[in-house]
């Protein structure tokens, strides 16, 4: 990781030297998820507002979902084929920490990113946005401090990333203990989280200033003192949630194959745009895009939606994460991951209202956010940032047990290529 003493220890002095690095690379990380998602932002407001407004139809009408989303395939598809990079690697075969992209590549990958983004494609900004940020803090640290090795700024710039991401340095830190472990030198944890840890501080820092939280919903009561059929309700909960979308991982690299026989990204792009519309427009709107805000407006008003509603809600979000996911858009699975395990939460709750509202989010959104990236610290966090319930903390400690065991060996949403890029010890 850098110099170390004769124990194995990062040199206190090393740490020191690279404190100022590290939080600059935090905040340089959160400054560029900030300006894509502004991007796109910008541009969802003229498709989805303006656009419509001028033409005097609705922007939830199915026609008009189905419209936007083939046009943002073949727009994808277009950049995917003839833009040079292609628009980086298929986000469906690399894990989120990778080796990083050439600075070539990453115009092209920004511009998917901010139409899959616009557009309302199901999936969200982690996997392209860590990959741009390493792909250009790596060239700008290789000029100002070319003493860093290359492995060192990819970790930190995905502990700053994943910090500005999910606005929690300490799960941002604590995903890369599996990495140091791996680590062939010795040394004491702590000194060896001290850099991702101060990075990913700083990036979520700096996107609570500037942006505000990525996710959270309010008016949840906390639970209190828990009881034990809370933990019993959890465990199912959690599972259930986490065998939908082990499901969804079964279909997953049969249906990647499937669009990879279409030959051109601009075809199968398009024909995923296509799926993509018309499951958006039976789904209605709160099946589109990410699913962050689809997730506070659907838990706002749950009441609104029947048992039977829900189900569908969750089976059509999931076929839209499986076909953006496989037919070459460009975007990470754990946001809508989200999304589906609070749907689960809420349909739990629904068919037994003695479930408290806030143990039923939080154990959906642990089983699902587990279920898809594989990281206990990643699923524990999110449940309760987005809950806002720290009580809830023990039961999921709880709860996640029975679920990783269900997941552990089970397939994962994941296309395993010779080509796929990993950094060692990175499963996030």
């Amino acid at each position: 990781m850098a110099d170390v003493d004769g124990q194995g220890e990062p040199a206190i002095r090393t740490l020191l030297g690279l404190s100022l690095p590290a939080a600059a690379v935090g905040v340089v990380a959160a400054l560029g998820l900030f300006l894509v998602e502004e991007a796109a932002h910008l541009l969802e407001h003229v498709l989805w507002v303006d656009l419509p407004g001028a033409w005097g139809l609705s922007p939830d009408s199915g026609w008009w979902i189905f419209t936007v989303l083939t046009a943002t395939g073949l727009a994808i598809g277009l950049i995917l084929s003839f833009v040079p990079g292609h628009g980086g690697r298929d986000t469906a075969t690399v894990e989120l920490i990778a080796p990083p992209l050439a600075l070539a590549v990453v115009p092209g990958l920004l511009l998917v990113t901010v139409l899959m983004l616009a557009g309302g494609v199901s999936l969200g900004p982690e996997s392209p946005i860590i990959a741009i940020n390493t792909a250009v803090i790596v060239a700008l640290v290789g000029r100002l401090w070319p003493q860093i090795g290359v492995e060192l700024v990819v970790l930190v710039t995905a502990a700053g990333t994943i910090g500005a991401l999910f606005g929690t340095p300490v799960a941002a830190a604590l995903v890369f203990t599996g990495v140091v472990a791996a680590a062939k030198s010795g040394g004491a944890l702590w000194d060896r989280l001290f850099l991702p840890l101060l990075a990913a501080a700083a990036g979520s820092l700096t996107m609570r200033v500037i942006d505000g939280p990525q996710f959270g919903a309010t008016g949840i009561p906390a639970l209190g003192a828990p009881r034990l059929s809370d933990l019993l309700a959890a465990g199912v909960v959690a599972s259930v949630a986490a065998l939908i979308i082990l499901l969804g991982a079964i279909i997953f690299r049969p249906l990647h194959a499937v669009f990879r026989k279409w030959g051109k990204p601009w075809i199968y792009t398009t024909v995923g745009g296509m799926i993509l519309g018309v499951l958006g427009a039976v789904g209605g709107s709160v099946t589109l895009f990410k699913g962050g805000q689809q997730m506070a407006d659907l838990i706002r008003g749950a009441e609104d939606y029947s048992a039977t509603q829900l189900v569908f809600i969750i089976a059509v979000k999931l076929a839209a994460l499986l076909v953006a996911a496989t037919a070459g858009f460009r975007g990470g699975r754990i946001f809508p991951a989200v999304f589906i395990g609070a749907a689960v939460g809420l349909l739990a709750q629904s068919l037994l209202p003695g479930i408290p509202l806030g143990l039923a989010l939080a154990s959906g959104i642990l089983g699902a956010v587990l279920a898809e990236c594989r990281d206990g610290w990643i699923a524990l966090f999110i449940a309760i940032i987005v809950v806002g319930d720290i009580s809830l903390l023990a039961v999921l400690c709880l709860a996640v047990l029975p679920v990783w065991l269900l997941v552990a060996r089970a397939p994962k949403m994941m296309v395993y290529s010779a080509d796929r890029g990993h950094v060692p010890g990175a499963s996030v």
